[in-house]
């Protein structure tokens, strides 16, 4: 796998992540919606980076988009470049997550995910999600349900 370099997201990563939010989802995020998110003290936007090959160095591979509310940290958008996928990059970002947050004990995770994304499903239980509840007809492209997955706090 490749090295990567985990930091936080800026306004100057803009262009990369509407890339890679485009080529991930039918329905992607305006560049509104990041900047917001990206602007919000409360919020964690996390990138993982190329760090080891000359070419593709300081390159954007994935990026994870986090929300602080009073009772949780909401996963709100994860996303790696299809050319990348499969490599734990997902994983990294939120394992980083997690370990940011780990003096926030009141605070625990959700998220929402199509309840056909399997692959991602998948990967969230091995996080230590769990399915909670649905929401009917959640996704605008198709009005496909989602399936709302929680974590508890993770305990130092």
């Amino acid at each position: 796998m490749t090295t990567l370099e985990l930091r936080r997201l800026g306004l100057s990563d803009l262009v990369a992540i509407e890339e890679i939010e485009r080529r991930s989802y039918r329905t992607p995020w305006s560049r509104s919606m990041f900047a917001g998110e990206l602007a919000k003290p409360s919020s964690i936007c996390l990138g993982a980076f190329g760090a080891d090959e000359e070419d593709d160095a300081g390159t954007l591979r994935g990026y994870l988009i986090v929300s602080r509310y009073v009772d949780a940290w909401h996963v709100m958008n994860v996303a790696v470049d299809p050319d990348h996928r499969g490599h734990g990059i997902a994983t990294l970002l939120l394992e980083r997550l997690f370990e940011l947050t780990a003096d926030d004990a009141r605070r625990g995770y959700t998220l929402e995910v199509r309840v056909t994304n399997t692959v991602a499903i998948a990967l969230y239980e091995r996080l230590g999600f769990q399915a909670r509840g649905i929401r009917r007809g959640y996704y605008t492209d198709n009005r496909e349900d989602a399936l709302i997955m929680w974590k508890d706090p993770v305990a130092r």
